[in-house]
């Protein structure tokens, strides 16, 4: 169900824009095959895929995420909270906090089996500011160029302005908190 929902949304956001998917191709560096494939919900996207599509569009992944998620409500019961999976990666994604008009702040609960690695390119709004904290295993993150190697109880926090990397060791998983303001 949320896969189709993003095929939806993902096929609204370029009808907005009046892109054709040859231009969205050329702008995102995904094939137009690819792009027609997720809009007509044909295929499930990676994260991979759709940081490349919200880079193009300008926007984090979280808001894509609210575009397809219900509207605001103060309390968000963990079993209510929105979940997407990458299978393909080894990458879930819960939404514990969503983004909501009024607020700024948003949390986001992440899962890497291990040995998984998911790459973005880069940020759909330079300087939006992270604070990833680390609840369980390892995670290996590249910011900008600059590797940071974080274990449970640390904190690292930045201001992403270029691509990033998360890696799980092949020993074990990751889970963290990203907190995104």
């Amino acid at each position: 169900m949320m896969d189709r929902r993003i095929a939806e949304r993902l096929g609204a956001l370029r009808a907005e824009r009046g892109w054709s998917l040859e231009e969205l191709a050329a702008r995102s560096d995904v094939s137009r095959a690819s792009l027609s494939r997720l809009e007509n919900g044909e295929v499930s996207p990676t994260a991979h895929v759709l940081g490349k599509l919200c880079a193009a569009y300008g926007l984090p992944m979280s808001r894509l995420m609210q575009m397809v998620e219900d509207e605001f409500k103060p309390l968000v019961y963990r079993g209510l909270q929105r979940t997407w999976a990458d299978l393909e990666t080894g990458f879930f994604r819960r939404t514990v906090s969503p983004p909501a008009q009024g607020l700024m702040a948003e949390v986001i609960e992440c899962e890497l089996d291990p040995g998984a690695r998911i790459e973005y390119e880069g940020t759909p709004r330079p300087g939006l500011e992270h604070h990833l904290v680390m609840l369980a295993g390892q995670l290996h993150i590249t910011v900008e160029g600059k590797a940071y190697v974080l274990n449970v109880g640390d904190c690292l926090r930045y201001r992403l302005s270029g691509p990033s990397s998360f890696e799980a060791p092949a020993d074990k998983g990751a889970i963290y908190h990203l907190f995104i303001v």
